[in-house]
C-alpha cells in the first residue's frame, strides 16, 4: 500500500510553498496537479514521476472530482507515493476534505500538508492585512465561484453586518450580485473594496474602489479570475503598504535605465 499527500502549493509565487510540500513533490511517484499551481514547482519532481493534470476551468472540468478520487486510490493501491498538488491550501475551498474522505473509505493512508492560502497571502502582497487592531477584528472567507442567492448557505445579512473583513475567492463573475447583496443588507456603499488579480505573481494587479463603484472599475480594467476580493476598512491600507507592486515597478524602471 502506498500513501497520498494532499499538498497545498500556495497562492502562486513558487517560493511560498512549504518545506514539507516541496519534499512531497521531490519524492512523489505520481503527482496530480491543479490549474492554478505554479508549474515551476513541477521541475522539482523526479524524472520518472507521472504528472497528471486535473485542473478545472470555470464551467469546464478537465477531470471530474470522482475521477481524481479514483486516480488517488488507484495509484496508492499500487504502492505509489502520490502527491495531490493544489493551489493555496487543500482544506480551504480546495476539495481536500472530499478527497480525504474518499481515501478513508478505501483505507488509503494519507497526510494533509497545509499550504499558504491565497485569501491571506494575496492581500498581504497588495499591502492589505486582513486583520488590524484599528480596522478589523474579524474576517470571513467566502466562495464567490457560484451564484450566491438569498437561499444559499451564505448568510448575507450576517456577512454584511457582523464581519469586519470579507475575503471572497473567485467572485469576479458574480461581483455585481455580491456588491448588491452587501449593500442591501446594510454595508455602507462607500466601504472600500479591492480586487487583486494574479496575486503574488509578477502579473499582479490591484483595483481599489468602493462597494458602489468597484463593479464599473473592474469592468473598465478588464479584471477576471483568478482574483481575490477584499471588502472592508483594511483596504484603506493598500495605498500606504503596497510593497510588492511598488517593488515590481522599481525593477521595471531599473531595467529600463
Amino acid at each position: 500500500m502506498g500513501k497520498v499527500y494532499l499538498v497545498g502549493a500556495g497562492p502562486g509565487d513558487p517560493e511560498l510553498i512549504t518545506v514539507k510540500g516541496l519534499k512531497c513533490i521531490q519524492q512523489a511517484d505520481v503527482i496530480l496537479y491543479d490549474r492554478l499551481i505554479n508549474e515551476q514547482l513541477l521541475s522539482y519532481a523526479k524524472r520518472d514521476a507521472d504528472l497528471i493534470y486535473c485542473g478545472k476551468l470555470p464551467n469546464y472540468h478537465t477531470m471530474k472530482q470522482e475521477t481524481i478520487n479514483h486516480f488517488l486510490v488507484k495509484h496508492a493501491k499500487k504502492g505509489k507515493f502520490v502527491t495531490r498538488l493544489k493551489g493555496g491550501d487543500p482544506f480551504l475551498f480546495g476539495r481536500g476534505g472530499e478527497e480525504a474522505q474518499a481515501l478513508m473509505k478505501h483505507r488509503i493512508p494519507f497526510e494533509i500538508v497545509p499550504g499558504v492560502t491565497s485569501g491571506i497571502a494575496v492581500p498581504a502582497y497588495a499591502g492589505i492585512p486582513v486583520t488590524h487592531r484599528d480596522f478589523s477584528g474579524s474576517v470571513a472567507f467566502v466562495t464567490g465561484h457560484r451564484r450566491l442567492d438569498a437561499t444559499d448557505a451564505v448568510q448575507w445579512e450576517h456577512l454584511a453586518k457582523g464581519v469586519d473583513t470579507l475575503v471572497i475567492y473567485m467572485g469576479v463573475k458574480h461581483l455585481p450580485f455580491i456588491c448588491k447583496q452587501l449593500q442591501f443588507y446594510g454595508r455602507h456603499p462607500q466601504t472600500p473594496v479591492a480586487v487583486i488579480q494574479w496575486g503574488t505573481l509578477p502579473e499582479q494587479k490591484t483595483i481599489v474602489a468602493t462597494l458602489h463603484t468597484i463593479v464599473e472599475a473592474v469592468k473598465k480594467q478588464s479584471i477576471s479570475n483568478p482574483s481575490i476580493i477584499i471588502v472592508g476598512e483594511v483596504v484603506r491600507l493598500h495605498e500606504q503598504l503596497q510593497w510588492f507592486e511598488t517593488m515590481l515597478e522599481e525593477k521595471i524602471a531599473h531595467g529600463m535605465r
